[in-house]
């Protein structure tokens, strides 16, 4: 990486600079592909390199998944005069490859939400209390979660620093006189985990929040409980979804953005 000075920044509208391409959220870190000058997160634009480099290896360039131009690298932390430039190849070696079932939950976030309202009571799981009995499987699923939205192998810290905040909010005392104590209870829980969860996951928190209150709510162990909501999406396994069931899916059920970047047939490369 390189401090270097330009003259001027790169134009772009205000429409196109209000959000990310590929998260669809605020831009958080602005930057710029150098040929192209499109707009993206810098961590959003790191990761679509990450998942070029996890199919080419070793890439010495990096497409825009807008205009599909060839860019050499990343440029951010423009201040006006001087910015710097990630080039592209210098740490995409060792990036973390993201299995079948992290591919799988990265792309349930693309679904709609409440697709298994009718099959996960979320409401009956607060007001049963059934958050205080223990869920063993709980810290695996928020480190697999975890990994598959921020493409990071190592999450120990972020599932330790999110799990104390699930169990500080299960634990905290229970306002026996309100008159909704559960819907109370089920409020705090969601506002403490995503205000936990935000600075890591940025827009998607919210989300989060949600998949996690259904997977408690399910009862159910991490394999049982993905085998449900492949059953709902019409995908019989993770990876092994014909593009007949994907259309058939998406028409009925999604809303993805138009940067196919978990297409696994499909590199976004024309």
């Amino acid at each position: 990486m390189e401090d270097e000075v330009i003259q001027e920044p790169p134009s772009v509208s205000s429409e196109e600079s209000s959000c990310c391409p590929i998260c669809l959220g605020p831009m958080v870190q602005d930057s710029y592909l150098d040929k192209c000058f499109h707009k993206f997160c810098y961590n959003c634009i790191l990761r679509w390199g990450k998942v070029l480099a996890d199919k080419h290896h070793s890439p010495s360039s990096i497409t825009c998944p807008l205009c599909k131009t060839e860019n050499f690298a990343i440029i951010y932390g423009f201040d006006g005069i001087h910015f710097q430039r990630h080039s592209i190849n210098q740490d995409f070696g060792d990036s973390f490859i993201l299995s079948k079932d992290h591919r799988f939950r990265l792309q349930c976030y693309y679904t709609e939400q409440g697709i298994l309202d009718d099959i996960f009571n979320i409401s009956q799981y607060w007001k049963a209390c059934k958050y205080c009995q223990p869920n063993r499987w709980l810290q695996s699923w928020l480190r697999r979660e975890i990994q598959a939205l921020i493409q990071e192998e190592d999450v120990d810290i972020i599932v330790h620093h999110i799990l104390g905040s699930v169990n500080a909010s299960f634990t905290s005392r229970e306002h026996k006189s309100h008159s909704n104590a559960h819907g109370k209870k089920q409020e705090e829980f969601r506002i403490s985990v995503s205000e936990a969860a935000r600075p890591f996951l940025a827009a998607r928190a919210e989300r989060f929040v949600y998949e996690l209150q259904l997977f408690l709510a399910s009862g159910l162990n991490i394999e049982a409980f993905d085998a449900v909501y492949r059953q709902r999406l019409g995908w019989s396994s993770a990876g092994a979804n014909t593009q007949a069931l994907r259309s058939e899916c998406i028409d009925r059920t999604t809303i993805i953005p138009y940067l196919y970047v978990f297409d696994e047939d499909s590199d976004g490369i024309e």
